[in-house]
Order: C-alpha cells, then structure tokens, then sequence
C-alpha cells in the first residue's frame, strides 16, 4: 500500500527498524555467548534454548542466523576480535622496545583479552573444535593470521638487526600451536596452573627461541646478547 511504513523501514518508541534489529542481535550473542561459553556448551544447546535465554521466538531468530552454527561463527569472530585488539591496542607502545620485552608485552597483551572473560576462552579455544569444517577452516584462517603477526613482529627486529635473520614461520606456527593445545587442555581442566604460569611457561618456549642464534660460522649457537629475564 502507498505510503505505508513497513517495520523494517519505520520507527518504534523511538528506535528505528535498524536499532531494534541490531538490539535483537546482541540478545541473540549473549545468549549464545553464555550457553556456549558457560552454560552447557554449543553441542548440547539447542536454538529453542537460545531463544529462551534471550527471550525472544524463534522466527526472530532465523532473521538473524540460519543456523546454531551460525551464531557460533560469528561469537568466535568476535572473542578473536577482542583479543586482537588487545594486542593492537599494546603494539604503539612496545614498537621501541627489543625483541624479547616487545614480545613479552604483546603476548601478556594478548593472554589478557583472549581470558579477561572464562567464555572467550572456552569458545575460542575448546567449543569451536571439530564442530565442522566450515569452523576448522575459520579456526585455521585466524590461526594463521596470528602466525603472520607474529612473523612481522620477527621479520622487523630482524630488519633492525636485533636478532639474526631467517625464516620465523615454523617458529611462528609451533609457538600458535602452543598457544592453542595449551590454552584447550587449561579451559576444560587437564592442566592444574594459574593463567600466570600457563602464559609464563609459553613465553619461555617463545623467548628462548629468541635468545639462540641460527648456525654462523663455526656452526656454534648460543645465547644472544640480551640476557635471559
């Protein structure tokens, strides 16, 4: 009809379409955020219980996702997010700093946003195994973006002459993989520490990398100029 304002063009106590939409959303993450990250987990939830814990129906639900799955996707995507800035937030202040302290800075950086909330860190690091392989792929795809960071932050000091130049990508990739298989067996309870061990215990594997030249000269290694801390 002519001149009608249909609901997804119009205005209602004083929000419009696109707000109220963007308000259901949030419902719909959080909920998500708390069955899959707290409550029983994604694989024994169902939509009709995320819908109860948002307090919204179902037809609202599949305006937003097609599937459980979706929301699942989309709530990884953001607890990387948030960790990602952690570590982009820290990156200007540590630039000046040598190797060892930068890495040690972005990586505390980076341990505080992926666990400042307990269900970041079981939806990043247990709830999002195996469950397909659209999510291997996403899982993978950001895995590998953080083994990129980590080789520019190598690939720079190298450039400066800090540490020897070579190739970082398998020290890159065997540090995330650390990262990842540790941070699993802490969030569902096989390793008894505090995060300030787990986060000590992988820098440790990190920076000792670090403090170890490559095979010069004699074919000799030993510990870089800056001293173990």
């Amino acid at each position: 009809m002519a001149g009608r304002i249909t609901p997804a063009a119009g205005w209602y106590g004083g929000r419009s379409a696109a707000e109220r939409q963007a308000k259901r959303r949030r419902r719909f993450l959080e909920a998500g955020l708390d069955l899959f990250g707290a409550g029983p987990g994604y694989r024994a939830t169902r939509i009709t219980d995320v819908c109860r814990a948002a307090g919204l129906s179902s037809r609202q639900f599949y305006e937003e996702f097609h599937t459980l799955e979706d929301l699942l996707a989309e709530l990884h995507l953001y607890v990387n997010d948030v960790a990602q800035r952690a570590v982009l937030d820290v990156l200007p202040q540590v630039r000046h700093l040598e190797p060892i302290d930068r890495c040690t800075r972005l990586f505390r950086a980076y341990a505080a946003g992926a666990t400042a909330d307990p269900r970041h860190t079981r939806i990043a690091s247990v709830e999002i195994i195996g469950v397909s392989p659209r999510l291997d792929r996403q899982r993978l795809d950001r895995r590998a973006r953080w083994i990129d960071f980590l080789c520019e932050q190598l690939d720079d000091a190298a450039s400066r002459g800090e540490i020897p130049s070579r190739d970082f990508r398998v020290t890159a990739a065997a540090f995330i993989g650390a990262i990842n298989g540790l941070m699993h067996d802490w969030a569902v309870g096989w390793v008894d520490a505090t995060l300030d061990q787990i986060v000590d215990e992988l820098l440790l594997m990190l920076l000792g990398r670090l403090q170890v030249t490559d095979e010069q000269g004699d074919g000799e290694a030993g510990p870089a100029s800056h001293g173990s801390r």
